[in-house]
């Protein structure tokens, strides 16, 4: 986590110089996001909410996305990071919505992708996704990187 605060601070820097709001929703990564970003002091003025979006029945109550919107699309894909973003931004009217979904490990997913798979989205006026590949197995590990994956590249789309 200490490793996360130093990053959060900038994200913190940026979004209150501009007066902008962020929510996020994450999945393997339990709430690391959220945590790092609530861990700056003064992170009312920019964070709105959070939701761990760990399983289809958190999807489905948390992000109100049903079944139906997810024909054709992988929980653990870039689609469906961009999607988490974009819903978790208009959930809490944000000006950012930060999303993670992947599989910390020690195994895969049931879609097929190996431990340390992850994909994360960002949305703002438009959205983007990467996805992350750390080929480890480190359940704790992978959960670290995939935080702070996301909180990075926020700060470098903050940063553009």
């Amino acid at each position: 986590m200490q490793d996360l605060i130093p990053i959060a601070t900038q994200i913190a820097g940026h979004l209150t110089a501009r007066r902008q709001t962020i929510a996020v929703a994450e999945s393997s990564t339990g709430g690391l996001i959220s945590a790092a970003l609530l861990a700056v002091p003064g992170a009312s003025a920019y964070f709105l909410g959070s939701a761990v979006v760990y399983t289809r029945e958190a999807r489905r109550i948390l992000m109100d996305i049903p079944d139906a919107d997810m024909k054709g699309i992988r929980s653990a894909s870039e689609t469906y990071a961009k999607l988490l973003a974009a819903q978790i931004r208009q959930r809490f009217n944000s000006d950012w919505g930060l999303s993670e979904t992947g599989a910390s490990g020690p195994t895969g997913n049931r879609y097929g992708d190996a431990a340390g798979h992850s994909c994360i989205g960002i949305a703002g006026a438009e959205a983007r996704a990467i996805t992350l590949e750390t080929g480890s197995a480190d359940r704790v590990g992978n959960m670290q990187v995939f935080a702070k994956t996301a909180l990075s590249e926020l700060l470098a789309t903050l940063s553009d």
